[in-house]
């Protein structure tokens, strides 16, 4: 069995390593056993579904690891999916974790992540205090590691999107950081399908009656609830960031374009004016009597000069140049 601790918890304590093979399972008040495995087999699912009386529905869920974030009650015992995220590069990488919650036992099953429990469980272990008070504070302190784990992916990408915007502002988005920034916008609305779900399940928890959670513990719960909805709210606005980073990267390419197009039409416009004069007298009619003018070639370059200035005072005082 791919299992990476099992122990059973008295007075919380961790007391001694819970044998699986042995169907006896700790009743006492003070008492609950706390197993956590990765990746299990089907085998091993259902070696634990005799053993704590698991339902077969929740059972074949743990086994999927492609669920969404969800909590269903089954008699006296709770069963929760949380989704944990890691941010590799501009990818948020997803795993999973299953937790099955009775009176007196805690399993977890965790798929697809590296991000382990055993600092989670040494916390724990150091404040028996808290665990003294049952499984249901070791579900709170699963749930609540994996949240914890959601707001440095949105600072971190909240981060490389605010650079992008003041690359911007101070030069324009190459086509590699618009894609870049499209790209980090589908991992936020992926991570906003997740977030979701979570913030229901933390909802639940604080606001209804379920077994295996102590009244006392609902201020916990609503601890983490709180924690996921702010990451929600930031993920919104980030979403909103990312949109508007995009619009002013393109308004302000479309202003560049506009001010280099009516710097084009003003020097065209400069341009016009030799152009005319130039093609009147390329003409070479026999009857054009400023052909036998002596001065008469200073005074058409004189005539463009004053023109062709006049044109350019006025471009630039009217910001066309």
């Amino acid at each position: 069995m791919s299992t990476i601790a099992a122990y059973l918890y008295r007075d919380g304590k961790r007391a001694e390593t819970f044998d699986l093979e042995d169907n006896k399972l700790p009743d006492a008040r003070n008492e609950f056993v706390w197993i956590g495995l990765h990746d299990p087999s089907e085998e091993d699912l259902l070696s634990l579904q005799k053993t704590f009386r698991l339902h077969s529905l929740a059972v074949e869920d743990a086994a999927s690891p492609h669920q969404m974030p969800k909590i269903d009650i089954y008699d006296d015992q709770l069963f929760i999916i949380a989704k944990t995220a890691t941010l590799e590069g501009d990818i948020i990488n997803y795993g999973e974790t299953a937790v099955f919650v009775g009176p007196h036992h805690v399993i977890t099953v965790r798929h697809g992540s590296d991000r382990g429990y055993a600092e989670l469980r040494k916390q724990l272990e150091a404040a028996p205090q808290v665990l003294k008070n049952g499984s249901d504070y070791v579900l709170h302190g699963i749930l609540d590691f994996v949240v914890d784990g959601y707001l440095p992916i949105i600072q971190k990408i909240e981060d490389r999107v605010l650079g992008m915007e003041q690359d911007m502002l101070d030069t324009f988005l190459e086509r590699s950081q618009i894609k870049r920034l499209f790209r980090l916008r589908r991992q936020v609305i992926r991570f906003q399908r997740i977030l979701g779900p979570m913030t229901e399940v933390c909802g639940k928890l604080v606001h209804l009656d379920l077994p295996c959670v102590d009244a006392e513990a609902k201020k916990y719960f609503k601890d983490v609830y709180d924690h996921v909805v702010r990451v929600e709210t930031m993920t919104s606005g980030l979403k909103d960031i990312i949109i508007s980073v995009f619009e002013a990267s393109n308004l302000l390419e479309q202003q560049r374009q506009g001010t280099i197009t009516r710097q084009l039409a003003a020097w065209a416009a400069i341009a016009a004016v030799p152009t005319a004069i130039a093609g009147i007298y390329g003409m070479n009619f026999e009857n054009m009597p400023e052909l036998k003018t002596q001065y008469g070639y200073y005074v058409v370059l004189a005539v463009i000069l004053s023109l062709c200035g006049i044109l350019f005072i006025r471009f630039k005082k009217s910001g066309w140049l």
